[in-house]
């Protein structure tokens, strides 16, 4: 048994050492509750530039829309690189696990990425985006299949599905395929839908659900990048493998906290288990490209 959480807060658009400070605050409030894992959004760092343009449309970009765009990349992070030395750094002081949403800058593309760093390994696994979702196209580069691993650690098997990844059946049942028990859900997404997809997730795949959305205000916007409907509203939540939400939803910024007992996954799997007796093999094979 360990104690879980989930962190609801938003980037500071575009200030990268500011958001920072916000996730430290995060990892160091939830360490004095107790916490063993953290699970904090996607896009946290470097930013989710909701409702932004970039000033482009079918066949046309503008020079300002290029200049959003130099700013956007200029507040995304190196893998590894500093940001991330600091948050190992947090994970080994913190005797803490954290999962976080960054912008990761690889060349002149940027990947919409989840971290995962543990007290002992530091940055355990990086996970890319798969399909970015509508207009994130545009300024997200797409993830592939050599970043889809679960990772083993001292609390269990991690793994990771970013926003909408939650919604490609063959990624969830690689996932489960790989025995996952703590599914982290890196988020922006705050709609009723969204938990409602959550508890599937974890009756149908017998784990954890960790969902971390971001609460994103007008305050968190510099001036001149404020953009009509720009926040977000947040709602994360924590889910049992009964599908029982058992923290959350938030609707303010802080900290959502929730008892991890992973004897409730065998307990589980005893009528369902998706990557087992109930996955039919004879009939169904699912290969991955790794």
């Amino acid at each position: 048994m360990f104690k879980a959480a989930v962190a609801q807060v938003g980037s500071v658009l575009f200030d990268t050492v500011a958001t920072l400070g916000r996730v430290e605050r995060m990892c160091r409030e939830a360490a004095a509750g107790g916490t063993k894992l953290l699970v904090l959004p996607e896009a946290l760092l470097g930013g989710y530039p909701k409702g932004l343009t970039f000033g482009a449309v079918v066949g046309s970009r503008t020079d300002a829309g290029r200049e959003q765009f130099r700013r956007y990349s200029a507040a995304a992070i190196a893998v590894p690189g500093p940001e991330t030395e600091q948050l190992a750094s947090w994970a080994a002081e913190l005797d803490l696990h954290i999962v976080v949403g960054v912008i990761e800058r690889g060349g002149g593309t940027l990947y919409c990425t989840s971290l995962v760093f543990t007290p002992s390994q530091g940055l355990a696994a990086k996970h890319r985006k798969l399909m970015p979702t509508g207009t994130e196209r545009l300024i997200w580069g797409l993830g592939d299949g050599t970043t889809m691993q679960a990772v083993d650690t001292e609390l269990g098997r991690i793994g990771v599905a970013i926003c909408w990844e939650n919604y490609m059946p063959m990624y969830r049942q690689y996932l489960y395929d790989q025995g996952v028990q703590l599914w982290c859900a890196p988020t922006v997404d705050s709609r009723e839908i969204w938990q409602a997809s959550m508890r599937h997730i974890a009756y149908e795949g017998r784990c954890f659900v960790l969902s971390a959305c971001q609460k994103l205000t007008i305050e968190d916007w510099q001036e001149d990048l404020q953009a009509e409907g720009g926040e977000i509203d947040g709602r994360s939540l924590i889910v049992s493998p009964q599908g029982q939400v058992i923290g959350g939803p938030l609707t303010g910024e802080g900290l959502v906290f929730a008892d991890i007992d992973l004897d409730e996954i065998p307990r589980g799997k005893f009528d369902l288990d998706v990557a087992g007796h109930y996955s039919r093999p004879d009939v169904f094979t699912l290969t991955a490209k790794t």
